[in-house]
Formats: structure tokens, sequence, C-alpha cells
């Protein structure tokens, strides 16, 4: 009996030691992910009962100022902003402003989806849940790139024209429209604009002193993050995204001092401050954790995760016996993660400014195996040796289709271009043309100007666009269909590459020839 006793106080006194993974031993891991996954800047947060036990930034905030990141500076959060858009929602429920039940067409009567009963019966609570049996990321490319001219009325009208991939509520397919949707329905019933709600009734309350729902809302922008991506090998800054439409779903600008406060009330029960206000009911909190959408999951070690979903706004699910709460966010140039372990009392916050998503994985994963004593594992080699895999294998693809390209000037095959020139008109995206300058075919869109670049023949009924910017990683194909004349009458595209990002998302466009 004193033999078991001893080896369980052993064993007790391992996992507590190798638990509290030092500063010293964050550093370590921060400053290797920097490298390894060529990310100029990143910041990191660890709270734990209730305290920040570790916030610190590393790197610099832009390749161009070599200026420090610290604890304060502030990153984009992009899809992180979805919790607060859902814990907003949930404060309108507990004031009897709404039922999460509550039909959408309530609030917006012009709202509309493909289908009739869908429309009919679409609930706030099915606007934050992905399972609208829309595809992923469907009409993203109303929104992403920046620089478009849609409005939120524009995308409610548009919903309409996107065609379901699934039954209503029976898949899970991620997307960002809806959450605008959300948005918009925030304002009807509070009376304030959803960034106004953010930061008067979240932001001001829990001291997010630095932070802003948008990022044209800073009111100081002195301290804060470029964002990078690596063109050709060599990391670049590019131009920030600001497009406000997308702020209910990705606006927030935030730093790991502020989100800490964020994640400190998260698993207090809504509870903040000293006198410990409510921000939220507990009731509701309890909604927003519980599954609603299910996410199939294999369950494996070290985690054994039996369980994967989405509730609203928060990704669920199980590891290693606890509850996981996390969310990440992705937008041009940054990446951010937040993980939360409400029985452990644990919240660890991972924000970069590169898009490399290895990153924050590798040290959100690291930190998180210290607290449930899971025997180390190398991320940062684990997660490079696999980006590089699967980066190689769509540089193959990609590299096939343009040597072909090359070799189609090279032997001048001759192809009937002047056929598909003319105007398309898709009827959630709008216009587009394909015209020819100086003996080159360009693509142009009319309401999202980035979406411009130079046209090359591939082979029959299949040309490829090159995006004039390079850093959107985005080059698509072109299929074109044509009528009994040999004329272009309609147009399909597909991204070339499987890493593009799936707001990009081109499968859902179908064009016709309008002209």
């Amino acid at each position: 009996m004193r033999k078991n006793i001893l080896a369980l106080l052993l064993i007790s006194f391992s996992v507590s030691t190798f638990a509290q993974m030092s500063s010293t031993q964050v550093d370590e891991l921060v400053n290797r992910t920097l490298k390894t996954f060529n990310v100029p800047g990143i910041a990191v947060a660890i709270v734990k009962d209730g305290k920040i036990v570790h916030a610190q930034g590393y790197g610099v905030k832009s390749i161009l100022t070599k200026e420090k990141v610290d604890a304060n500076t502030l990153f984009g959060i992009a899809s992180n902003s979805k919790a607060f858009t859902s814990a907003a929602l949930a404060m309108l429920v507990d004031e009897g402003k709404m039922k999460w039940d509550d039909k959408v067409i309530k609030y917006l009567p012009n709202f509309k989806m493909y289908n009739d009963y869908v429309t009919n019966e679409f609930t706030i609570r099915d606007l934050l849940t992905h399972r609208s049996g829309l595809g992923l990321g469907a009409g993203d490319l109303m929104i992403w790139p920046d620089g478009s001219n849609f409005t939120a009325q524009d995308i409610i009208q548009n919903l309409q024209y996107l065609k379901p991939v699934s039954a209503f509520r029976t898949q899970y397919d991620y997307d960002n429209l809806l959450y605008i949707v959300a948005g918009e329905v925030i304002h009807v019933a509070s009376g304030l604009s959803w960034c106004d709600f953010i930061e008067q009734r979240i932001m001001k309350p829990l001291e997010m002193n630095n932070s802003a729902a948008s990022f044209l809302r800073l009111k100081d922008t002195t301290n804060i993050i470029a964002p990078h991506v690596p063109i050709d090998g060599k990391l670049k800054v590019i131009k920030r995204y600001q497009n406000q439409l997308f702020d209910a779903a990705a606006g927030i600008y935030s730093s790991v001092n502020d989100l800490s406060k964020w994640t400190i009330m998260q698993m207090n029960n809504g509870q903040y401050g000293a006198d410990k206000k409510q921000l939220f009911s507990k009731k509701e909190h309890n909604e927003m954790w519980q599954l609603q959408t299910i996410i199939p999951v294999n369950a494996r070690p070290p985690y054994n995760t039996h369980f994967s979903g989405y509730g609203l706004g928060w990704f669920l699910s199980d590891v290693k016996g606890y509850k996981q709460v996390t969310h990440t966010g992705g937008l041009e140039g940054i990446v951010t993660q937040v993980t939360l372990l409400p029985e452990l009392n644990l919240g660890i916050i991972v924000l970069t400014n590169q898009q490399s998503g290895a990153a924050f994985r590798a040290i959100t994963n690291t930190i998180k195996d210290s607290y449930l004593g899971i025997q180390p594992e190398d991320y940062v080699a684990n997660y490079s040796k696999s980006l590089k895999e699967k980066e190689e294998s769509a540089d193959k693809k990609t590299e096939a289709v343009w040597a072909t390209i090359a070799t189609n000037k090279k032997n001048k095959v001759k192809e009937d271009y002047k056929r598909i020139l003319g105007t398309y008109k898709d009827n959630w995206f709008g216009e587009v043309a394909i015209s020819e300058k100086k003996g080159k075919l360009y693509f142009a869109s009319k309401r999202s100007p980035q979406l411009t670049g130079e046209v090359f023949f591939y082979k029959e009924g299949n040309y490829v666009v090159k995006w004039n910017n390079s850093y959107f990683h985005a080059d698509a194909h072109l299929f074109f269909e044509y009528d009994a004349t040999g004329k272009a009458a309609r147009l399909t595209m597909k991204a070339i590459s499987e890493l593009t990002d799936f707001s990009y998302d081109f499968q859902d466009l179908d064009f016709s020839k309008i002209d």
C-alpha cells in the first residue's frame, strides 16, 4: 500500500512539474517557431486560474520597421471575432430582446435563402452554426479579397442565389456570410451597429482598452502588426484587409493582454471584475458551449478526441478527457488561435503576423500538452515536415499547369481567343469581363477590382487567370462552354492549387455571357 502511495506521489509530482512550462521554455518554443515557419512576429498569452501567467511578444511587428512585438501589440484576430458576435446575441437573449430560435425573417424580412422552406425556418441559432446547407466558404468572394463594393444588404439579397451542397441542418460547412447577417440582426434588435455593440457592451466593461471592433476604429495604431505573406520564397509586407463589411465575422483588432481579459471572463461563466459583474448569464454561456453541429472526428493519440463539433461561435471537442473550446482566425497575412480548457481553467492565445497556421498550432499544442501531462511531441518539426510535403505536392500540380502554358506559347499553339471575349454575369457576384489588349487577354471583375489578371490558354475550353496580386496564391482555371456557333456562352472557375484559401470560392460561380 505504501508502495502505491509513493508511486502516486511520484506521478503527481512529475505531472505537476512538467505542467509548469516555464517562461524560458515558452520563449524557446516561440523563437524556434518564428524561425522554422518564417513568421516575423508572434504574441502569446497563457491564462491559468483566472490570472495571466505569461504574456509576451516575440519578433517584429514588420520586417520593414523592425519594431518589436509586445503583449499590447495589436493583431487582427479574424474569425476569433465570431465568438464576440455570439456573445452579443447571448446578451440580447438575456435581455429578452430575442430568442436563439427566433426566425431570422422576424428581424430581416428581406432575408432569403435558395430554398423557401430554409428561408422560413432559418433561426438566429442557424446563423452561427455552419449547418445552413451552403458549401465551404460559399459566397466569400463578395468579401474576399479586400476592395469589393458589396454591402451587407447585397449579401442578404444574394444568399438566395447560392446553391446548397447538403440538406439544411445536416452537415457542417464553415461559412462567413451568415455571421455578417448575424451582425445585422444585432443592429436591428439592439439599435446599435455591430461595432458599437461590441465596443460599448463587451470591450468597455472588460477594459479591453486598446482593442477595437474594426481596424478603421482603432484610436491608436502606433503599436500594430503588418501582415506578411511569403511570395516566391521571400516574405513581403502586404496591404492590410480593411473592409468593414467583414467585421461581424472577422473584424476585431486586439492584443494578448486584452484578449486575456476576454478568456478569463469566458472561463468564469460570463463574470468579470472584482465585483463579479455578469456580461451574460451562465445559462446562455452554457448554450454557446453546447454542441450544435457535429464535425466528424477520428479518435487517436495523444488527445483521443471522441466528439467534435461547433457550438455558437466556438469549436468544441474533448481532448484527453477534458472539454476544449477553441477557434482560429485568418486574414491575408495574419492567423490566430484562442484555446480554452475550462476544466483546467487554462487559456492559450497565439497571434501571428504571417499566414502559417502550422505556427500557432505548434505553439498551442505544445503548451496545452504540458498542462495535460502528455509526453512532449516536437510539433514544430512535425508540422514543418507536413507543411513542406503539402506545399511540394501542390506546387507540382500548379507547376505542371504553367509548364503546359509555357509549352503552348513556345509552340505557338493557335486558339481562337476572340470567341471568349465579352462580359459574363453571375447572379450573386455580378459581372466580369474578358478583354484583349495588345495581343494579351485579361480578366477583370466589376465589383471586386483586385480580381484582375492576365489570362492564358491552357487547353481546349480551359484557360487560366494569373492574378495581378501574387500574394493571393489563388490563380484559377477558367472553363468555357460554347454555343452552336462556337462562341462562349458559359464560364465556370476553379482554383488551381489545392492550398488556395477556401474563401476564394471560384467553384460557386456560374457565369452566363451577356455581351
